[in-house]
């Protein structure tokens, strides 16, 4: 928390994965989102399943309005595909809605740095273009990990030790 000067909060409850919200200035959180980012990479580097350490994969699922997901895909996938392409990270967008709610999983992977650049272009394309109509925000029960995002916020939710690797 201090490192980044972002507030982190960390959800309650007895499901295997909690609510992590970042909340702060877009520097704050970005800050925070790749310390989380680079923290998750050496936990998974560290790992009994031979990877080399430092360089597993992360990870992380985005949740966002299912209305603002036009414009991250772009027309025939122009957006999504730049994305892809600039920061080398593998991103994937949900077709169907999570559970009760109006938003959509978006899947990015890769190491740490791909991750974040491809987070900040997600940010600057979902501040773009603002939700459309009643945002219902995805509680999570038993599916793997979440993050949401929110223009200078993003909630997020950490799978069980070992859910990743």
């Amino acid at each position: 928390r201090p490192q980044s000067s972002a507030r982190i909060t960390i959800s309650e409850g007895s499901c295997p994965e909690r609510i992590t919200t970042i909340t702060g200035s877009t520097d704050a959180v970005f800050r925070a989102v790749s310390m989380i980012a680079f923290k998750l990479e050496e936990d998974l580097g560290s790992g009994s399943d031979g990877a080399s350490p430092g360089r597993a994969p992360v990870t992380l699922r985005l949740v966002i309005p299912a209305s603002q997901c036009g414009s991250l895909i772009g027309k025939a996938g122009t957006k999504i595909r730049e994305i892809r392409e600039s920061t080398g990270a593998q991103v994937q967008v949900a077709g169907d809605l999570l559970p009760n709610s109006t938003e959509r999983a978006v899947t990015v992977s890769g190491v740490p740095d791909t991750i974040i650049q491809c987070v900040r272009q997600i940010c600057a394309v979902i501040l773009e273009s603002p939700p459309k109509g009643a945002t219902i925000p995805y509680h999570p029960g038993l599916s793997l990990g979440t993050i949401l995002l929110s223009a200078n916020q993003v909630r997020g939710c950490s799978p069980p030790p070992g859910a990743w690797g």
